[in-house]
């Protein structure tokens, strides 16, 4: 990666990860040192992250990070799960390759072993996001649509958006097993239905897969001294 490409993925990933309060103001000069980059980069950062929504210009033109309401967020796990499904059907519609049958099969053996741990360990809920997401790009990857791809990656760039972010919350929720046993049945039933090139089945599911997440964020906000210990970034969500 550039320089530039660094210094914006480094700054991103300090915003998500709860490093700045809500509306704090990020200066150019401090960012810079803190990075260990010139003004330069972290200018154009700024206004990568400025377009993503992480960040906003006041009057002044200074940027700050930018505060989410728990609707916000909600509505972007909302957005993903149907841009997903669009994705879903079109690889059915268009139908499942050999290799991406194999490549599907495989990530989802590998969901089979980590979840036959009980209790899950906390690798096995890091490898279990690895393969999760893995699933998810499988699919997208093989929609074969470029532009359907960029909308998710822009969506992903949101708090808690993309597929594996609410997996810290397992962990705190009681029945957090059955929970990821039940997401994981749906990547079985959704990997049915694109090998049987059911377009409109395959759509319905992976919309419906993203009710977990949604619910895990609830959850989380109900409950936010323990949540920001495992999700410090949900700080930068308000009300």
């Amino acid at each position: 990666m550039s320089l530039q490409d660094t210094v914006l993925m480094q700054l991103r990933d300090l915003i998500l990860s709860g490093q700045f309060e809500p509306g704090q103001r990020l200066a150019e000069q401090q960012l810079a040192e803190r990075l260990g980059a010139s003004r330069t980069p972290v200018r154009a950062a700024l206004v990568t992250l400025e377009q993503e929504g992480l960040v906003q210009a006041n009057e002044t033109g200074k940027y700050l990070v930018r505060q989410f309401t728990s609707q916000e967020v909600i509505d972007a796990i909302a957005v993903r799960g149907h841009l997903e499904g669009m994705a879903a059907r079109l690889v059915a519609e268009h139908g499942v390759s050999r290799q991406l049958q194999g490549q599907l099969q495989t990530v989802l053996d590998e969901g089979d072993r980590l979840l036959a741990d009980n209790p899950l360990t906390i690798e096995s809920y890091a490898a279990y996001s690895v393969m999760n997401d893995r699933f998810h790009a499988l699919i997208l990857d093989a929609s074969g649509n470029r532009a359907l791809q960029r909308a998710v990656e822009l969506n992903d760039k949101l708090p808690f958006a993309p597929a594996s972010a609410m997996l810290p919350m397992q962990g705190t929720v009681t029945m957090d097993r059955d929970w990821m046993l039940y997401a994981h049945r749906q990547h079985h039933m959704l990997f049915d239905a694109l090998r049987r090139g059911e377009g409109a089945r395959a759509q319905a599911l992976a919309v419906e897969h993203t009710e977990v997440a949604q619910m895990n964020m609830r959850l989380a906000l109900e409950r936010r001294s323990e949540s920001e210990q495992v999700l410090p970034g949900i700080r930068l969500v308000v009300g």
